[in-house]
């Protein structure tokens, strides 16, 4: 089993540049959806993503329906939206015979009307207070949604940071 962000048509390279370290963190693999709204050697999502880079595994594709044909019939796909009507909490990713890739859509106008129709029963949400705001900030998202799936999977692979090599409080 493995989790994948996978980001549509993002725009803002500092929210890339978070999820990539959060996927870095995470073992969690990434993918970008072109057209991207920035270079790839831009120093915003450089500096978001820190030295992490090279700690994660990106794939790149062309549009939408090429990175769903790169899909094995067997990974689910989960596409979080705020119009959906599942949380992501309500869904079970413990399923190891799956790899679980969450679908985050372009920062501003999210995914195409006619995709979210078409996959209406694969969204999740986050839930929010939609009369002060637009939209929760896409790293943040990704973060809540990926952490989630980790916490029902026992977070596999991820170790305990110890903090304090020699107990100087004594």
């Amino acid at each position: 089993m493995t989790n994948h962000i996978v980001l549509f048509e993002p725009l803002m390279p500092a929210n890339t540049g978070n999820i990539a370290r959060t996927c870095a963190g995470t073992n969690t693999e990434l993918h970008l959806i072109k057209p991207l709204g920035f270079s790839t050697d831009d120093k915003y999502m450089k500096r978001a993503g820190l030295d992490y880079w090279d700690k994660v595994k990106i794939t790149y594709h062309e549009n939408l329906p090429e990175f769903l044909e790169s899909m094995d019939e067997n990974d689910e796909l989960y596409v979080v939206s705020k119009f959906a009507e599942r949380t992501y909490a309500d869904v079970d990713y413990t399923d190891e015979s799956k790899n679980h890739y969450f679908l985050f859509g372009k920062e501003t106008t999210g995914l195409p009307e006619i995709f979210m129709r078409k996959y209406e029963k694969k969204c999740i949400r986050i839930p929010q207070n939609d009369r002060n705001i637009r939209a929760l900030n896409l790293s943040n998202t990704a973060a809540i949604v990926i952490y989630e799936a980790l916490r029902q999977q026992s977070f596999p692979d991820l170790e305990r940071v110890h903090r304090y090599e020699n107990d100087k409080l004594k």
